[in-house]
């Protein structure tokens, strides 16, 4: 055991070190250098080196003219995948009015293995103002994304992307993605901003993709990310003009998908509405600490498909998109709103969720088979009407059911386990209470369309 002496004594020299890091820290700010440029070339330099405040002259960058298309086959003989890797530290990146144009045939020149990004963020503690990155031409990646910030600590402001570059694009995922045994249809994915450093916070970034790929998506389990004011749009199209065509990839499949529809049949269904992109903010593993605050996903997949575990999100929006919340264990949704026009407004399917959240009334013309789906365990879920405003259109809430398979609108719902589950319907809408809901309470001022529930408290405010 560590006597108390030595305790003092161990605990002065950690106090010592913390205030020598500090102020290591404190003189490199202090003493951090302004270097104006005006190129991408000085950008790369800079990129590299720690402890400046860089400073770039506003206008637009044609990446094409730093790195040529005939330069492509080197770097990919180079084993160099990225336009620029930001691999120094403690920087101000100065980039207000600073757009880079990426011409897409770069990418196809390079040829670079999948999951390969091409401006990457290497370095922590940087900061980073205003920059554009602005994807042009009918080149093809075959994975990977436009930027990553894999450091950490970095902080990102009023950063714009603008995306395209994958194939084929116009379907959404309709054919399958990735590496599913069940894909129809290969597909060259394009994503936007992936973070994968602890301790990255975004503030007034948008994203807007037209390119099948995520829009903000985080991997490889970092902790501690914030999002806020961001905002993720995609492009969308309804299956009857996807089935109006003659010829190209979908006609040449005759239309086959990679999920079954509520026919058991695997093929495009019309009626329905497509988002082209992948989701507007997406997690995968397990990170910790996520939290998205006056965050906004309009025409995408998923507005957000967040389901790692203990996800926060405060006053945040969705438009038009397939579903627009898809939680895991112990989310946390306040406060929030959206609308089912394209698509369901909420599944849940983790244990020990608190959700609130608004109903906008908006309607189209096409089908949607149900407002929400809710399973899992000690769930209290809260959903109301933005105004007060009731639809016309009936969508069931489905309790105790699951997501259909893969979220695809056109597959019919399971059944899921729900127990625990406290829910309290203000949309005017109808609930459904499938056969493994159990010992749950629920309040709604709609009707009870079926209740096969056990031990199940029902109380209907009309």
């Amino acid at each position: 055991m560590i006597k108390n002496n030595q305790y003092q004594k161990l605990k002065s020299h950690f106090k010592t070190l913390l205030y020598i890091f500090g102020m290591l820290i404190f003189s490199q700010t202090i003493h951090a250098k302004d270097i104006k440029i005006s190129s991408l070339k000085e950008l790369a330099t800079y990129a590299s080196q720690s402890g400046n405040v860089i400073i770039m002259t506003p206008g637009v960058y044609k990446l094409a003219d730093y790195l040529t298309v005939d330069s492509m086959r080197v770097r990919h003989e180079q084993n160099k995948f990225s336009y620029i890797v930001f691999s120094g530290s403690n920087n101000v990146f100065k980039l207000d009015g600073v757009e880079i144009e990426v011409d897409t045939e770069l990418r196809t020149a390079l040829n670079p293995p999948i999951h390969s990004d091409e401006f990457i963020i290497q370095g922590g503690h940087n900061t980073f103002h205003g920059l554009t990155i602005r994807c042009i031409g009918e080149g093809t990646s075959p994975g990977g994304t436009v930027l990553q910030v894999a450091g950490q600590g970095n902080v990102l402001k009023d950063i714009t992307l603008y995306v395209k570059g994958s194939s084929p694009y116009g379907y959404g995922d309709l054919f399958g993605k990735g590496k599913a045994k069940e894909t129809v249809i290969k597909h060259k994915k394009h994503s936007g901003l992936l973070v994968t450093g602890s301790d990255t916070k975004l503030y007034r970034c948008k994203l807007y993709n037209r390119s099948f790929g995520h829009c903000f998506f985080i991997q490889k389990n970092p902790e501690n990310v914030y999002f806020e004011d961001c905002y993720a749009e995609g492009a969308i199209r309804t299956t009857d003009d996807i089935l109006t065509e003659t010829s190209g990839p979908a006609f040449d499949v005759n239309f086959r998908t990679w999920t079954q529809n509520r026919e058991g049949k695997y093929v495009v269904t019309p009626g329905y509405m497509k988002s082209l992109s992948e989701d507007g903010f997406r997690t995968y593993g397990y990170s910790k600490n996520i939290h998205f605050k006056n965050c906004t996903a309009k025409n995408t997949r998923a507005g957000f498909e967040l389901r790692a575990e203990g996800v926060r999100l405060e006053n945040c929006t969705t438009i038009g998109t397939e579903r627009a919340y898809w939680v895991g264990d112990n989310a946390v949704v306040k406060n929030c709103k959206g609308d089912a026009n394209y698509g369901p407004l909420l599944f849940v399917e983790g244990s020990n969720v608190n959700v609130e959240l608004i109903l906008d009334p908006a309607e189209s013309d096409r089908i949607v088979h149900a407002l929400a789906t809710v399973q899992g365990r000690n769930n209290k879920v809260v959903l109301k009407s933005a105004k007060g405003k009731k639809r016309t259109q009936d969508l069931p809430i489905l309790i105790g059911y699951t997501h259909p398979e893969h979220g695809e609108s056109m597959s019919p719902y399971g059944e899921g386990e729900t127990s625990g589950l406290q829910f309290v319907n203000e949309t005017g809408m109808p609930v459904k209470i499938g056969k493994l809901t159990r010992d749950s309470e629920i309040k709604t001022n709609g009707k009870v369309i079926e209740d096969k529930g056990g031990n199940t408290k029902v109380v209907q405010d009309n």
